[in-house]
């Protein structure tokens, strides 16, 4: 899970709520803290006076012709993440939410976001601004129709809506005299001028062949191959979202935050590559490593990445057929190929075929988590001893896990740190500041979500724990969220099984008590790529279950104002040992962190559950524990031998550290010799 799951919904559906890893809070409304009425106004200090940028953008819609404007938050290649230079929604508005539309007419501007965003729009928009709680492409619509006038025409920049969304409103808009306008110049990026970030310059460049399951050779095979055999016979693949370039020609940059992609599409066909990005940026290496001594099919050509409109109309304008997933393809590229040479499928062929890991790749992943799995157990030692102390809050809590997880192979964190104390755990949209924290305390359940961006992997791990004497009810909820997430991850199941089918298993044992999570299940992750890859995961949008995919398996349990629970691993799809033939499936768990012992009430677990944890316990020893002896963490060593303790139905009197550690010493210098 992450703070932004709005944006890896692939906007199939306009600002669908696919936000898998957050709950939906328990307060629905409440009094605008801006006062609007009186004069002059009441805002609190946090309000963007955004006069200025309105009027500007005003202008433009006239001098368009237009009637209204619609600014949506995401980039031209409907990325989760959204770097400073797309950030147009935001820069209108004031309010810096990772989801909501806004729509300017002449004489209105309003903001639709959901629930997790009501109080944030509240205090950083000013009175220009109408603030709408609720979401999708209806009551926007609904909205313009009673502000415009018959005749109005409304203006969007097709290369933010994605295929569907375009089709969301211009559906809903037939009948009504009002037009659906593409304008290819953003209005925003007009009136943002010089203050508008720049577009990042950093160099792209390859990934080392250690780092890669194939190269990029083989993979442009593959896909070439899937055009070959696909009953449409498609001429060319288009590639829109950025982790399918990144990934077809391993190649790496830092144009979005948290992911290490560049801005960037793709043009494949039987005779040619062509790739659209800034060439400025690629090293004189990086240009040999795409065309060394090719061959005439195997030679990237580079063209730039402004015009990628105009070459693909070019193209389309011959006898061709554009195979293109819809997920990600912007309508600014779709409404410029004829209908009858499109070949659609909701995902392109690369982005299924990115979702299934080779054995290189999963070994790669693998290792990753390992490392990971050391930094998060260094930080949980960390924290036993210092938040007792009184020191410790939820913002610097955060920096040192990511400080502790950037000593190896690492490119930072793979999403902002989940760090959640107390209450604000229950909160469905909760990372701290340096300016907006809590302490961490020994009588309060502390969430911890977080993950790590390495070159042989992307990670991403939840752990709840308590430091003191949690409550029966605590350790019941704790106890069930554990249940569901081993229920899911032991679960047997048929080949090609979607996601969906299966993920009742996760909060079955929840359910048994009334209790449940408002959230889904598990999204897919990438091998230094996305943190939440899609089409992988337990939705009803993502494909079936493959062996060689990763998932997450993450349930949770949130009480409003109290706490929350979330219990998150990383999981492999792996053949599975029946006792009839048959071709089935189940999960390896490659997260490898103990859970918090003095959460789990063992009453609650049956002897599957505990013959599970103890063999999983045993893992986290054997591929863990080496890799803390060969760091000489002495401490984190006796740790992890004292939490991965084996589990009986009566919970056995923990050894002390003290005693551990000594043990440990010995068997560390026994190791070493």
């Amino acid at each position: 899970m992450a703070r932004a799951r709005w944006g890896c919904c692939p906007w199939l559906v306009l600002l669908c709520a696919c936000a898998w890893g957050h709950p939906v809070p328990a307060n629905l409304g409440g009094q605008d803290v801006r006062n609007c009425s009186t004069s002059p106004p009441y805002l609190p200090v946090t309000a963007v006076n955004t006069t200025a940028q309105l009027a500007a953008l005003r202008q433009q819609i006239q001098a368009q012709n237009l009637t209204a404007y619609i600014v949506p938050d995401t980039d031209a290649h409907m990325s989760e993440y959204i770097g400073k230079h797309d950030e147009r929604r935001a820069w209108i508005t004031g309010f810096i939410g990772s989801a909501g539309i806004a729509v300017v007419t002449l004489s209105k501007a309003a903001l639709w976001t959901d629930s997790r965003y009501w109080t944030q729009a509240e205090r950083q928009m000013d009175c220009n601004w109408e603030l709408h709680k609720e979401v999708g492409t209806t009551p926007i619509v609904t909205w313009l129709l009673t502000e415009i006038p018959a005749g109005g025409r409304v203006g969007f920049d097709p290369f933010l809506f994605s295929v569907a969304s375009w089709e969301s409103y211009d559906l809903a808009l037939q009948g009504s005299d009002r037009q659906l306008v593409s304008i290819t110049d953003n209005l925003v990026d007009l009136v943002w001028g010089a203050e508008r970030p720049p577009v990042p310059s950093e160099p792209i460049y390859a990934l080392q062949e250690e780092f890669i399951g194939s190269t990029w050779q083989e993979k442009v095979s593959d896909i070439r191959n899937q055009m070959q055999k696909h009953s449409k016979a498609p001429t060319a693949v288009f590639l829109s979202a950025l982790d399918e370039t990144a990934w077809l020609f391993n190649l790496r940059s830092s144009d979005i935050p948290y992911n290490p992609f560049f801005y960037s599409y793709a043009l494949l066909t039987d005779s040619a590559i062509r790739l659209f990005a800034n060439k400025t940026r690629f090293s004189s290496d990086t240009l040999n490593y795409l065309n060394f001594s090719c061959t005439g099919a195997l030679c990237v050509q580079i063209e730039d990445y402004s015009q990628v409109r105009n070459s693909i109309q070019t193209y389309a304008s011959g006898d061709v057929r554009i195979w293109i997933g819809t997920s990600y393809t912007s309508y600014g590229i779709f409404e410029v190929i004829p209908k009858e040479k499109l070949v659609t499928d909701t995902y392109s062929p690369v982005m299924v075929t990115k979702a299934v890991k080779n054995s290189k790749e999963q070994a790669l992943l693998k290792a990753s988590h390992v490392r990971d799995a050391v930094a998060v157990i260094r930080y949980l030692v960390w924290l036993e001893k210092n938040v007792p102390k009184g020191t410790v809050d939820e913002f610097s809590g955060a920096e040192l896990v990511n400080k502790f997880r950037g000593e190896e192979l690492s490119s930072g964190p793979s999403f902002e740190t989940i760090s959640a104390s107390g209450l604000n755990a229950a909160l469905a949209h909760y990372s701290p500041t340096k300016e907006v924290h809590r302490k961490l305390s020994s009588d309060e359940m502390y969430l911890l979500d977080s993950g790590g961006q390495y070159r042989d992997g992307t990670t991403d791990i939840t752990r709840t724990v308590h430091w003191g004497t949690p409550s029966a009810f605590q350790k019941e909820a704790y106890t069930r969220v554990l249940i569901g997430n081993i229920d899911l991850s032991r679960l047997i199941f048929p080949a090609s099984t979607s996601g969906r089918v299966m993920e009742a298993f996760a909060r079955k044992a929840l359910w048994d008590v009334g209790l449940n999570y408002g959230h889904g299940t598990g999204h897919g992750i990438g091998n230094f790529l996305c943190v939440h890859e899609w089409p992988v995961g337990f939705q009803s949008n993502n494909i079936a279950m493959t062996k060689g995919m990763f998932t997450s398996i993450e349930p949770g349990y949130y009480h409003d104002g109290e706490f929350g629970i979330r219990l998150e691993d990383i999981v492999l799809v792996v053949e599975a040992k029946t006792k009839y033939p048959g071709t089935y499936l189940t999960f390896e768990v490659v997260s490898l962190v103990p859970y918090d012992r003095n959460l789990i009430d063992v009453s609650l677990l049956s002897p599957v559950h505990l013959q599970y944890l103890n063999q999983y316990y045993k893992t986290i020893r054997e591929k863990v524990g080496p890799e803390l002896q060969r760091r000489q963490l002495l401490e984190e060593f006796a740790w992890l031998q004292q939490h991965t303790e084996p589990l009986a139905a009566r919970a056995p009197h923990a050894a002390s550290l003290a005693a551990v550690l000594a043990a440990s010493t010995l068997a560390i210098l026994s190791w070493s010799v």
